[in-house]
């Protein structure tokens, strides 16, 4: 597993390139990317009508941004789950769920 922090600009661009990079992914891979729970998961497929771009950044479409509430300048965690081919971007919302309940006077205490 390798976990990145971006952010998303206006057009869905998230800038980092060291996930797409370690999946060997560039501008000629197909991707699926879809909503799951909240998440996107983008994942390598032959079928897929998404790519990276030429400069080798996942860019997530305006539907999945919005299935997300992703707004311009948010910033994500990425994780790149390398044996599956697969990138799995957590939205603020979905980081607040994972980390309130453990923080000091949070949910567990």
């Amino acid at each position: 597993m390798l976990y990145r922090m971006a952010a998303v600009d206006h057009r869905g661009r998230v800038a980092d390139r060291h996930v797409t990079a370690a999946l060997d992914w560039n501008a000629g891979t197909r991707l699926s990317i879809r909503e799951h729970h909240g998440l996107l998961v983008a994942t390598a497929d032959p079928h897929g009508v998404f790519k990276p771009t030429k400069e080798g950044y996942l860019r997530l479409p305006a539907d999945a941004r919005r299935a997300a509430d992703l707004s311009s300048g948010d910033r994500v965690l990425l994780t790149a789950h390398l044996d599956r081919q697969s990138i799995t971007v957590f939205p603020p919302f979905a980081l607040d769920q994972l980390v309130l309940p453990v923080l000091p006077g949070g949910e567990d205490e």
